[in-house]
């Protein structure tokens, strides 16, 4: 019997911390969305013997394979097609999509940020923080357009930072929130609860 949940494929590339609290919130009855593949721009990471326990069929898509980020990303989306799924979730994925992804999975490909966008894009949010001596930074999730870090915000969370805070310190915390919240949105995501309205997401709760 086919089953009712959304497919989502989840894009990987360290160790996949992220990842496991999906794959965690998948095991529940009551999760409304289906982990089909994951997908990796690299070998040998965590992620992967992740996904391997989980009983989850993994691929991956070598950036060294492809002559630009266009072919690099079809390649992408190919194989979240062909694993069956019809959202991607990217979760410590490092490379950038080009905009056909955008096109074939319209509003279907989500992201998880270590910062309160748009506040400390880009891959060192935490460290960044740290050296701007922000008091307050956090969890962002958002649909991911054709800029980097930029798309319409799904939720956000704010992680206060402590005066003796170390970069690890705070990426822990961060994370805390993380494993909490990225299952949550993606649940809402499955169960038809997020609308988009230009740049702005509403959650309809019911």
């Amino acid at each position: 019997m086919a089953s009712s949940r959304l497919p989502v494929a989840v894009l990987v590339s360290g160790s996949g911390s992220n990842l496991q609290a999906l794959l965690d919130a998948a095991t529940g009855h009551d999760f409304g969305a289906e982990i089909v593949g994951v997908v990796s721009d690299r070998p040998g990471i965590r992620a992967l013997d992740r996904a391997g326990r989980a009983g989850i069929p993994s691929e991956i898509v070598s950036w060294s394979d492809f002559a630009d980020r266009v072919a690099f990303t079809g390649a992408i989306c190919d194989t979240a097609e062909r694993l069956g799924a019809e959202v991607m979730a990217l979760a410590g994925f490092m490379r950038v999509l080009s905009p056909n992804a955008i096109e074939r999975f319209p509003n279907r490909i989500v992201n998880i940020h270590p910062a309160l966008l748009p506040a400390f894009p880009g891959e060192h949010a935490v460290a960044d923080a740290l050296e701007y001596g922000v008091k307050l930074t956090g969890v962002t999730v958002h649909f991911v357009d054709e800029q980097v870090d930029h798309g319409p915000i799904i939720y956000q969370e704010v992680v206060r930072v402590h005066p003796r805070d170390t970069a690890a310190d705070l990426h822990a915390r961060i994370q805390e929130v993380e494993h909490r919240v990225y299952p949550e949105v993606l649940d809402a995501l499955a169960r038809g609860r997020l609308r988009i309205d230009g740049r702005r997401v509403h959650w309809e709760h019911g």
